[in-house]
């Protein structure tokens, strides 16, 4: 029986559309690409949105109920009990203003920082710019924010007609500046770490440790200068965390109170510069092989 011989095809790269294979350049970060996916990126963020609190009673509300639960527990605990002073501000609207920046931060960082893992299934058959994924949790964690400073401003609104002497400063105009550099910077620390997830499991379950103790650091319920009256020795924790400087410039253009350094916002901007850039490389290049160890 004699069988028929096919012709043989010459395929060259030329005759393929499309041809999708790793990235070369560890620091390619694919502005254009991405932009080209936006579509996407806003169906995840849309995802992530609807489908958080979707099969909760309160729903929604728990976007209002952690601050301020949180903001009363830090005011008996810290400011009635241990007796820190936050000078003309009402303790609460001090405590209120630190937590509803921080959780921004913590939630960016602990969300993003298993990317790879909880996405393994979805990047092991679509192609798409894996920095979608993380993007769409900050971009998504923006509107739980917007909520929560909302509330912020309600109970601002309540102490004026109270009678206390406060108001915002006028560099309150940079605040959204702020809450980029913050934004940036959750990102950057959740794509390290979702990239050594992939290989050290264990970090995963020190995430939600670690975040915890870094909020003792980041002057969240305590104002900076409280550190270097009390514990100069070590108050150089918190000033090289630049989280601290984020909370505390934050506070001093909502509240007019406090500390504010150019020095210190210029560190925490080129920290922030250098963690973006090593989270690309990192992230770029774990995109390359994370599927055969996850």
């Amino acid at each position: 029986m004699n069988q028929e011989q096919l012709p043989k095809t010459n395929e060259t790269e030329e005759d393929w559309l499309f041809e999708i294979k790793p990235k070369d350049n560890i620091f390619r970060l694919n502005l254009k690409e991405i932009w080209q996916y936006r579509d996407l990126l806003l169906l995840f963020v849309k995802r992530d949105v609807v489908t958080l609190y979707k099969q909760t009673i309160l729903g929604p509300l728990w976007y209002l109920i952690q601050p301020l639960f949180t903001s009363i527990t830090f005011t008996i605990i810290f400011n009635k009990v241990a007796g820190i002073d936050t000078g003309s501000i009402p303790p609460f609207l001090f405590n209120l203003a630190g937590i509803t920046v921080w959780n921004y931060f913590s939630t960016c960082l602990t969300t993003t920082s298993d990317t790879f893992k909880s996405n393994a299934g979805i990047f092991g058959k679509v192609y798409f710019p894996r920095l979608i994924m993380p993007l769409s949790v900050v971009t998504s964690n923006l509107l739980k924010f917007g909520i929560q400073l909302l509330i912020f401003i309600v109970f601002y609104i309540y102490f004026i007609l109270q009678g206390v002497a406060v108001s915002p400063n006028p560099l309150v105009i940079f605040f959204p500046i702020l809450i980029i550099i913050m934004g940036i910077l959750g990102l950057s620390f959740g794509m390290i770490i979702s990239s050594m997830v992939t290989k050290y499991r264990d970090l995963s379950f020190l995430v939600g440790f670690g975040v915890s103790l870094l909020m003792y650091l980041s002057a969240v319920m305590y104002p900076i200068a409280l550190i270097d009256e009390k514990l100069p020795k070590y108050s150089w924790l918190v000033h090289y965390n630049p989280m601290a400087h984020i909370i505390e410039t934050a506070r001093y253009m909502l509240l007019n109170d406090g500390s504010f350094s150019w020095f210190w916002i210029g560190y925490t901007l080129l920290f922030t510069i250098i963690a973006f850039l090593l989270g690309i490389v990192i992230f770029n290049k774990t995109e390359k092989s994370f599927i055969d160890t996850v």
